[in-house]
C-alpha cells in the first residue's frame, strides 16, 4: 500500500472542495440559481459499502468521479454531504476519515533460512562423524580430506566467479589431502611440509598459463591451502592421541555449542551489534551466549571426555573456543563481503555450503589442539 492512499490531499468533486475555493468556471451560489442548476446541487446520496481506506480502491478513487467540464463545475458547487448553509466562497477543511487504520501486523524474527532443512542437515552430518570418528579413525580422516577438497572447490570457485583470480585448484586440492593424511601419520612437522610442497606446487603450476596476475592468482593459492587444509590438519593431529576420538568430539561439541548459543541468545535479546560492518546479525549478546555455553559445556568435556582434565580448564577450554569461533565466522563474513556473495555455496540445504560450516571450525581447530596439548599432553 502507498503512502497516497493514507494521506493525500482532498481533491475537488466527490472527496469535497478544495482548500482553494471553487475551481474557476463553477456555477456560482446563490438565489441566481435555476431549476437545472439546483437539481445539480442537491446533496450526495450515500454510497452503499464503500470500502474501507486502505484497499486497493483508495488509489483508483479517482476513476470512480464522474468526468467532464459540466459535471466538474456543478459537484464542486455542491452542498458536502447535504449541508445547504454551506457557503462555495468559503474554504472548507477537509472531512477528516472515520474509518479506523488497520493495526499493523506484528514483525516475526526470523533466522533467515529453512530451519527444518538446516537441522536435518546438521544431523545427518552429525551421524557421519560421529559414526566414522569411533568405528575406523582412519575413515574420519578420509571424511576430513572429502571436506577439504570441497571446501577449495568452493573457495577457489568463488574467488575466479567474484574476483576473476584463478587459484590452482588441482595441486590445492592433491596437496590439500596430503596434509590432512600427513598431519594424522607424521604430526605436525609432516603437516608443515606438506604445505610448503603445495605452496611450491600451486607456484610451478600457474607457471602454465600467461603471467597476467600470476601474482593474485599464487598468492590467493597460498592462503586458500593454508585457511583451508592446514587448519583442518589439527583435527587429524588431534585424533592421533589414546583418546582422540573424544578429543575430536570435544572440539566439535564446543564449537557447535559456541554457535548454537551465540544464535538462541543473539536472537532472543540482541540489540548491540558487535560488528555491523562485517556481520550485521552478530551481537554482543550473541557472544556473551556463545562465552557462557560454551565455558559450560567445555567443563562438562574436560571432567568427563578427556583423560585426565579437569573443570577449570574447561572452562578456559571454552572461553577460548568461543572466541576464535566467533574470530573464524566473522573472517569469512569478511571474505564474503569482499566478493559480495551470501554463501560460499548450496551445496548443504539450509547451511550454504561446505565453507559455511568450516568456516568456525578451522580457525578453532589449532587452539583446541594447542590446549589439550598443554592441559593433558599430546599422548
Amino acid at each position: 500500500m502507498n503512502d497516497s492512499s493514507w494521506g493525500a490531499p482532498p481533491q475537488a468533486g466527490y472527496w469535497g472542495p478544495s482548500e482553494q475555493g471553487p475551481v474557476q468556471g463553477a456555477a456560482p451560489a446563490g438565489p441566481t440559481y435555476d431549476a437545472h442548476d439546483a437539481q445539480h446541487t442537491r446533496p450526495m446520496p450515500t454510497a452503499p459499502d464503500v470500502p474501507a481506506h486502505g484497499g486497493d480502491q483508495d488509489d483508483d478513487r479517482g476513476a470512480a468521479r464522474l468526468s467532464g467540464p459540466s459535471v466538474r463545475n456543478d459537484t464542486q458547487s455542491a452542498a458536502p454531504f447535504g449541508d445547504p448553509s454551506h457557503d462555495p466562497q468559503s474554504p472548507q477543511e477537509p472531512m477528516p476519515s472515520t474509518a479506523p487504520e488497520p493495526a499493523a501486523a506484528p514483525q516475526k524474527k526470523s533466522a533467515g533460512r529453512d530451519l527444518g532443512a538446516a537441522i536435518g542437515v546438521g544431523v545427518g552430518l552429525g551421524a557421519v562423524i560421529v559414526a566414522s570418528l569411533f568405528v575406523v579413525k582412519a575413515v574420519f580422516v578420509g571424511v576430513v580430506a572429502v571436506a577439504v577438497v570441497v571446501g577449495l572447490w568452493e573457495l577457489t570457485s568463488r574467488l575466479q566467479e567474484q574476483k576473476g583470480i584463478k587459484a590452482p585448484l588441482v595441486p590445492l586440492a592433491l596437496g590439500g589431502a596430503a596434509m590432512v593424511v600427513s598431519g594424522y601419520v607424521r604430526g605436525a612437522e609432516g603437516a608443515w611440509v606438506a604445505m610448503a610442497l603445495t605452496a611450491l606446487a600451486v607456484l610451478v603450476w600457474r607457471m602454465t598459463e600467461p603471467p597476467e596476475g600470476y601474482l593474485k592468482d599464487v598468492t590467493a593459492g597460498v592462503f586458500a591451502a593454508f585457511y583451508v587444509p592446514f587448519l583442518a590438519t589439527f583435527v587429524a593431529m588431534m585424533l592421533t592421541a589414546d583418546d582422540g576420538p573424544r578429543r575430536v568430539l570435544t572440539f566439535l561439541l564446543l564449537t557447535v555449542v559456541s554457535d548454537t548459543g551465540a544464535y538462541a541468545i543473539g536472537w532472543r535479546f540482541g540489540k548491540h551489534k558487535l560488528a555491523p560492518r562485517i556481520s550485521p546479525g552478530k551481537t554482543r549478546e550473541g557472544l556473551f551466549g556463545a562465552v557462557t555455553f560454551a565455558m559450560a559445556a567445555g567443563a562438562l568435556c574436560m571432567q568427563y571426555l578427556i583423560d585426565d582434565g579437569t573443570w577449570w580448564q574447561g572452562l578456559i577450554l571454552g572461553l577460548a573456543v568461543a572466541a576464535s569461533a566467533t574470530l573464524g565466522d566473522l573472517g569469512e563474513s569478511m571474505i564474503k563481503r569482499d566478493l559480495g556473495i551470501k554463501d560460499m555455496g548450496t551445496l548443504l540445504p539450509g547451511h550454504g555450503g561446505i565453507m559455511d560450516r568450516l568456516d568456525s571450525l578451522l580457525p578453532t581447530a589449532p587452539v583446541v589442539w594447542l590446549l589439550l596439548v598443554l592441559f593433558v599432553g599430546s599422548g
